[in-house]
């Protein structure tokens, strides 16, 4: 029997979004470089949501759901699975309101983000990413304590949140006088996709999105190939651990399949270098699964010649050793 999908959100549900959180989340800026126009040889627009507060797009998300539990729900709480953004988002988000929050993380998720997470106020639940069911445990939890879960893509709530970051940015594009030709995001289970797919086809239709992804998991990449939702290889292994999936979700996939253009994919090595051409260019701290979008741009995944290009740099939660590694510190 077909699985009846959610509502695809509007343009009002984004920009209803953007009113709902905006007393909450940072407005990040849209930047220009000298450096980066010289690689893509045309102009580029970089959207540095590694500024927003927990360092990611996933507040805006994370925030437009919850704001919009009842009463109740509110009492009882939230529960949410990630390997770390979603996690800090929602339980920033939840601490925020005066919610308790259970999140769910893989125990080989960046110390970083497991610590950042309870220090937000979140009760943190390890698991096995490899042998075990996140969703499974999220649902068992949720039952037995009445939580309301706050999933980290497969909710309109959450997709018309992230979609406020293209609104956001291709609004500060206009007011610099341009229309991006492209604009590339960093993609797991699609939700930042969708979101921004949705917003640019309202407010800047000749603006094409493309998912960026890690080569080992370019589940979306594949399905957008083939006209269907397709799983990655199991066992395999990325250093952009924001952005594993195990394939793209089935409602972000029905909102990127007819909307977005190619997917791109990057190598870990590709990251890692537009991690350190982030910091010593930019001033920028990006995390490898954030950086995916500016190592599909640095390594010449699509064409940049004469064009404006937007790229989005979001998820800031970096593991020194990892930090380390991209720079060549030993």
């Amino acid at each position: 029997m077909p699985t009846t999908l959610p509502a695809v959100p509007t343009i009002d549900d984004i920009r209803a979004a953007a009113a709902r959180i905006a007393p909450h989340a940072q407005v990040t800026p849209l930047l220009t470089s000298p450096a980066l126009d010289a690689r893509a040889g045309g102009r580029v627009l970089l959207k540095a949501e590694v500024l927003q507060h927990t360092g990611s797009f996933k507040l805006r998300g994370a925030l437009n759901r919850v704001l919009q539990l009842t009463d109740d729900e509110r009492s009882r709480g939230v529960v949410a699975y990630s390997s770390g953004n979603h996690a800090q988002a929602v339980a920033y988000s939840a601490t925020l309101l005066g919610m308790r929050s259970v999140i769910i993380m893989p125990k080989d998720a960046p110390a970083l983000k497991i610590e950042r997470t309870r220090a937000f106020g979140g009760e943190v639940v390890l698991y096995d990413r490899y042998t075990e069911d996140r969703v499974a445990i999220g649902g068992a939890i949720a039952q037995e304590h009445g939580l309301t879960i706050v999933p980290p893509f497969e909710d309109p709530h959450i997709v018309a949140g992230q979609g406020t970051l293209a609104l956001e940015a291709l609004t500060q594009a206009a007011a610099m006088g341009y229309t991006p030709d492209t604009l590339l995001v960093c993609c797991g289970g699609g939700g930042l996709t969708a979101g921004c797919a949705l917003a640019a086809a309202a407010v800047s239709p000749t603006t094409v999105v493309h998912p960026c992804e890690p080569a080992e998991f370019d589940d979306t990449a594949r399905s957008l190939r083939l006209g269907h939702r397709v799983a990655n290889e199991p066992g395999q292994r990325s250093i952009c651990d924001a952005i594993v999936t195990e394939m793209p979700g089935e409602f972000t996939f029905s909102i990127n399949q007819p909307r977005v253009g190619a997917g791109l994919t990057v190598t870990d090595d590709e990251v890692l270098a537009a991690i350190a051409f982030a910091v010593r260019e930019l001033k920028l701290v990006v995390e490898p699964g954030g950086a995916a979008a500016l190592a599909a741009l640095l390594s010449g995944k699509l064409e940049t010649k004469g064009r404006t290009t937007m790229v989005v740099v979001t998820g800031g939660n970096i593991d020194p050793a990892m930090l380390a590694r991209a720079i060549g510190v030993v």
